[in-house]
C-alpha cells in the first residue's frame, strides 16, 4: 500500500504557484515539490496527484491518494472526467493534466481520500508547506501549456 498526500497553491489565481507530494509505503519516505511562474491553485492541485502518482516505479500498486482538492476528487470520484472525454473536453480547463492524470491512473488500483484543508492534517500541512514554498523559489518553472492558453485567450 502506498500513501500520496497532495496540496498545490498559487499567489494570484492566475500566478506564481507550487504543489507538495510526500509519497509514504512502510518505512520508504518521500518529498516532492515544484514552482511555476504563471499557473492555477487547480493546476496545481492536479499535478501534485499525477508527480505523485508517476513517481510510483513498479506498476499495479495499491494507492490511497489524500487530498483536500474538492476539484480533483469530485472530478474522478463522481466521473466528471470521463464525460469530458466523451465531449473532447470541450469548455473545460485543464486537458492536458487531466489526460496526463488518465495515463497514470490506469496503471494502479487508485482510491481518493478527502482531507480538510488547514485543519491540522500533518501531512497536508506539510504538502501545503511544500507547495507555497515551491511557489516563491526564484527560478520557477513555465507550465508551458497553460501560457499558452492564457495567451490564446487574451488574443480573443
Amino acid at each position: 500500500m502506498i500513501e500520496i498526500y497532495t496540496d498545490g497553491a498559487s499567489s494570484g489565481n492566475p500566478g506564481p504557484g507550487g504543489f507538495g507530494v510526500i509519497l509514504r509505503s512502510g518505512k520508504h519516505y518521500k518529498e516532492i515539490s515544484a514552482g511555476f511562474r504563471k499557473t492555477t491553485n487547480n493546476r496545481m492541485e492536479l499535478l501534485a496527484v499525477i508527480t505523485g502518482l508517476e513517481a510510483i516505479k513498479t506498476p499495479n500498486q495499491q494507492v490511497t491518494v489524500y487530498s483536500d482538492s474538492k476539484y480533483v476528487i469530485d472530478s474522478i470520484e463522481k466521473r466528471w472526467v470521463n464525460g469530458w472525454v466523451t465531449k473532447g473536453f470541450a469548455g473545460k480547463k485543464n486537458k492536458d493534466l487531466w489526460i496526463r492524470y488518465l495515463n497514470i491512473a490506469k496503471m494502479h488500483q487508485v482510491k481518493f481520500v478527502w482531507v480538510r484543508g488547514h485543519n491540522g492534517h500533518p501531512e497536508n500541512e506539510r504538502c501545503d508547506e511544500l507547495a507555497v514554498a515551491a511557489g516563491k523559489q526564484k527560478d520557477l518553472q513555465i507550465d508551458s501549456v497553460f501560457e499558452m492558453e492564457m495567451g490564446k485567450a487574451n488574443l480573443l
